[in-house]
């Protein structure tokens, strides 16, 4: 039976189905291309640099390109000529220390695996048609499995293991080749020459335009951690000591509660800064044998002393019901109020001091004032009404407030050893550690030893 022919009605109501489905798709790309230019445009208006690095990459890749369009230069490389796109492809990186690092460690290692390629060839044509592909097979083996191995030698996986990884390449290449290519010196100098072309361009684009540095971009990370430990403090000082005990205030998520997070996260992010930094020339207030691995030390530093506030942390939270059920003394309750807000004050000194390259002159008196209180905190005696309970948690809170003293005070020693060895203006005067106020007017005078 022939199936019945659709009603105009039926016909009316496909319509109006068919255009919603597709209006509803529509409007879901749409969505989502906002969506994603939004994220592209926060990410352009939150760091600028950004916006521009796209650029200086797409510039240099662009110039380049000039040696493949141009007939009088691309005569003279030949199909060389795309082994400097190439280059400027893999080693153009965020940081101009970063982009010296790859560029360096790709010509020399290119310089050196072409010449030992090249000698290889040379020996292994010794043996004859027979035995040459032998020679080269066994030469091939034992450079390969030598260079990988050394690549797990922490130095040189810290600085070389880019390099390494190119000569590896370069000379399995220049060796295999050889045996079927009769000009092999002119394939490796054509290698060598566009890799440094393309080396060339980078490492002008990186540092000349608008460079990034990857030292000056360790300094302000090293200098923002201290900031956040310093947020910490004074969050928990004036939020948990001055309110949460009388008002009740619910803490749980705020934001300075775990800020310091961030700061035991950031050590693979120094530990490359640092390695991309030693490579750099000397700019702006860093010179080229500027200390830092000083700023590593600092890092380890600021993230012990980050263990102990997420110990204090873990405290707050445990014993949160039992604080709010016991009576928490106001001199106890003051006492680590101030102890948290010295030594967030020093913290922050220490970031200012960093920041703008400088002794920190106030961090010692902040240290000494909090390290005063807390050992009045371990001498005082409860009341007689005061439980045993009491005790064991006013004791707890104690001893995690001077172990974070402490820690704070082994970072303001070390940001003095930086002050000193990177000779900021007026170092000398940091050395004793000495101060002439706290605030208040009096004398105060801390020592902080830097002999170790």
């Amino acid at each position: 039976m022939e199936a019945a022919p659709r009603t105009s009605n039926e016909k009316a109501g496909v319509t109006p189905l068919l255009t919603f489905s597709i209006l509803s798709s529509f409007l879901k790309i749409h969505d989502k291309m906002k969506a994603a230019a939004m994220t592209l445009k926060k990410l352009a208006v939150d760091d600028p640099r950004r916006v521009r690095h796209s650029l200086k990459v797409g510039l240099t890749l662009t110039v380049i390109s000039v040696f493949y369009y141009v007939k009088a230069l691309y005569s003279g490389l030949g199909q060389s000529t795309m082994w400097a796109v190439l280059t400027v492809v893999v080693v153009t990186e965020y940081t101009a220390g970063a982009t010296l690092y790859k560029g360096l460690n790709r010509v020399i290692a290119t310089l050196l695996a072409g010449a030992l390629g090249l000698g290889a060839h040379r020996l292994a044509a010794l043996a004859g048609n027979d035995g040459k592909s032998v020679l080269l097979g066994v030469f091939v083996f034992l450079l390969a499995a030598m260079v990988t191995f050394s690549r797990f030698v922490p130095e040189i996986k810290a600085r070389y293991d880019y390099g390494a990884t190119i000569f590896i390449l370069t000379f399995s290449l220049v060796s295999v080749s050889g045996y079927r290519v009769e000009e092999l010196i002119g394939l490796a100098h054509h290698r060598l020459s566009t890799v440094a072309i393309g080396v060339a361009a980078c490492m002008a684009t990186s540092i000349a335009i608008f460079p990034v540095w990857a030292g000056e971009e360790l300094h302000n990370l090293v200098a923002s951690n201290l900031d956040t430990l310093a947020s910490f403090l004074e969050g928990v000082g004036k939020e948990y000591f001055e309110q949460k005990l009388e008002s009740h205030k619910n803490l749980e998520g705020a934001s300075f509660l775990i800020g310091y997070k961030s700061v035991l996260n950031s050590k693979a992010m120094e530990d490359s800064l640092a390695n991309f930094a030693r490579w750099e020339p000397g700019h702006g207030h860093f010179g080229f044998r500027h200390p830092w691995k000083q700023y590593l030390k600092i890092g380890a530093l600021a993230r012990q002393c980050a263990c102990s506030m997420q110990s204090l942390n873990g405290f707050i939270s445990a014993t949160e019901k039992s604080f709010e059920e016991l009576r928490f003394q106001q001199n106890i309750k003051t006492a680590c109020a101030v102890m948290c807000s010295e030594s967030g004050k020093a913290l922050a000194e220490l970031a200012s001091a960093i920041r703008d390259m400088r002794p920190p002159t106030a961090t010692a008196g902040h240290l000494g004032n909090a390290a005063k209180v807390g050992s009045q905190v371990k001498m005082m005696v409860p009341s007689e009404t005061t439980t045993v309970e009491e005790v064991l948690l006013y004791a707890t809170m104690a001893n995690l407030l001077l172990e974070i003293v402490h820690s704070a005070k082994h970072v303001a020693d070390a940001v003095v050893q930086l002050a000193n060895m990177a000779k900021f203006k007026h170092a000398e005067e940091a050395k004793s550690g000495v101060v002439k106020h706290n605030g208040d007017g009096e004398s105060l005078h801390v020592v902080i030893d830097v002999r170790n």
